[in-house]
């Protein structure tokens, strides 16, 4: 690291980490785990639901539990990381997340899975912004970071597809419960890994008193946006409660703004968001897991219900999206980070991924796979896995050790806010879809068969609806990195500091090939 970067960066130059890259293993190992854990309980959700005896309308309760508890502490969580120190609450994050997943797998009714989802949420909230701030602080040098950031984006991108191939193949083989005690070994290898070989730098603890009305802000604002969007899927937008959740998190969100422009301390220092690449990464973020989340949805709804497809094989349908993500993310940019800025990857890379779902808007009943879902997931993976990528790394790039774990919190938070509205909006259209298409076909079919024929088309109608939406928006997305990503390409191009001198900048070396 320069001189230059490390005065930027308020601390001393030092030499790399001799343990990092083994860091690393174990850094992914807990992104992967808790990125799975989001999509892993739903293939186990109807076999759980049967067993415990939860009716269909507090089923959602298994999902929403773990989201409003994740979503709505992962600020929180962040600046626990940044005053504890990283390592610290890493493997607090990892025991706890074992703990509550054994409490999980063992649930003998409703209110011991939902209270099990929840503690899962307040642990994984703790352990995501420690894992990502642990890798901004050991990985300085500029081609390292990008070969260790690609790894990490492609694990946040596909983790969720491994989620369905591993929940499948759990479910179907041997009991909904694996879907849970399966985290345990992976928290405890995480957890013994860490403790023995991460060695997190000196000086990068914030040891400012917690900004109390910051956090209860943040966290009920959070909570009440993520329910609005949770509540909207199943209840609809005008409902009473809807609507007074999105008023009450405009409310919230708004006087967490006003106090932390405000207070010495802040839970969320104003300039990690107001400097435009930051910014901007997490807005266009944001907006791309709202369309892969809803595709997510989509295409494991059509594979299961109009293809007919087992678990198992529609865990495996999705291998070539994770595929393209890793290729995009360790190859695409990892080699191109060094080389341009980070617009240049991110842009494109959106634009390749709003093209692949363009694709799936010509779904039909009868779509080939290898025809049309194989080249539209391929360009999907390649896409978001090249994005991802610089995203996850200028995140956290120039930003002052203090403010990292607040910083990679901010990430997590984009990406789970995304994944509650793309879920719940692009449901909404899909359904709403669906049903304008029964009530203009049904009365001409006559027979059984064609009734569920039309129920079918109707099905697919909603979906590629919906993806029209998700291709539009990952077009913003990829509009929105173009314009407010202004960084140049990490090699004596200056980035601008988040530091409260805007005069700072980081200097960044390239290292030769």
């Amino acid at each position: 690291m320069s001189e230059t970067a490390s005065k930027a960066l308020g601390t001393p130059a030092r030499e790399p980490d001799a343990n990092r890259w083994k860091a690393l293993v174990f850094i992914a190992l807990a992104q992967l785990m808790v990125v799975l854990d989001a999509t892993i309980v739903n293939i186990a959700l109807p076999s759980a639901q049967q067993d415990l005896g939860i009716s269909d309308g507090n089923r959602q309760w298994v999902v929403t539990a773990y989201a409003l508890a994740f979503g709505g502490l992962l600020l929180f969580g962040g600046r626990i990381a940044d005053l504890w120190g990283r390592k610290k609450a890493f493997v607090v994050g990892l025991g706890g997340f074992a703990a509550a997943s054994a409490l999980g797998g063992a649930a003998t009714n409703e209110a011991m899975m939902f209270g099990a989802r929840a503690l899962q949420g307040v642990f994984g909230s703790l352990l995501a912004p420690a894992a990502l701030s642990l890798l901004a602080v050991m990985f300085t040098d500029a081609k390292e970071r990008a070969k260790a950031f690609g790894i990490y984006g492609a694990i946040a991108g596909g983790g969720g597809a491994v989620g369905l191939i591993l929940g499948g193949f759990l479910t179907e083989y041997l009991d909904w419960r694996w879907t849970f005690f399966v985290n345990i070994p992976f928290a405890i290898v995480a957890a013994a890994g860490a403790y023995f070989v991460i060695r997190e730098p000196e000086g990068g603890r914030n040891r400012s008193p917690l900004d109390i009305p910051g956090v209860l802000l943040s966290t009920f604002g959070l909570v009440a946006l993520v329910y609005g969007f949770t509540r909207a899927e199943s209840d609809g937008w005008s409902d009473t409660v809807t609507v007074a959740m999105f008023v009450a998190s405009a409310v919230l969100l708004a006087a967490f703004v006003f106090v932390e422009s405000k207070v010495k301390a802040p839970l969320l220092p104003l300039r990690v968001v107001t400097e435009r690449n930051r910014g901007g990464i997490y807005l266009s973020l944001g907006l791309a897991i709202i369309a892969m989340f809803g595709l997510f949805l989509f295409l494991t709804y059509y594979l299961q219900i109009v293809k007919g497809y087992s678990p198992v094989k529609t865990g495996f349908a999705f291998l070539p999206m994770i595929a393209g993500m890793i290729t995009g993310s360790t190859q695409i940019g990892t080699r191109l980070m060094t080389r341009v800025a980070p617009r240049l990857l991110m842009g494109p890379g959106f634009l390749v991924a709003a093209l692949g779902m363009l694709l799936l808007t010509q779904l039909e009943i009868g779509s080939s796979y290898a025809a049309l879902l194989l080249p539209a997931m391929l360009l999907l993976g390649l896409g978001m896995g090249t994005a991802f990528m610089p995203a996850m790394s200028l995140a956290t790039q120039g930003v002052e050790p203090r403010d990292s774990g607040v910083a990679s919190a901010m990430v997590n938070t984009s990406q789970q806010v995304g994944g509650a509205i793309g879920t719940a909006l692009l449901n909404t259209i899909a359904a709403s879809a669906t049903t304008a298409y029964v009530a203009d076909h049904i009365a001409g079919a006559t027979s059984r068969s064609q009734q569920q024929l039309v129920q079918l088309e109707a099905m697919v109608q909603g979906y590629t609806s919906a993806i029209w939406f998700a291709v539009g928006i990952l077009v913003v997305a990829a509009a929105i990195a173009l314009t407010f990503v202004n960084a140049g390409r990490p090699g004596g191009t200056t980035v601008a500091s988040s530091g409260e001198d805007a005069a700072d900048e980081v200097q960044i070396p390239v290292v030769a090939h």
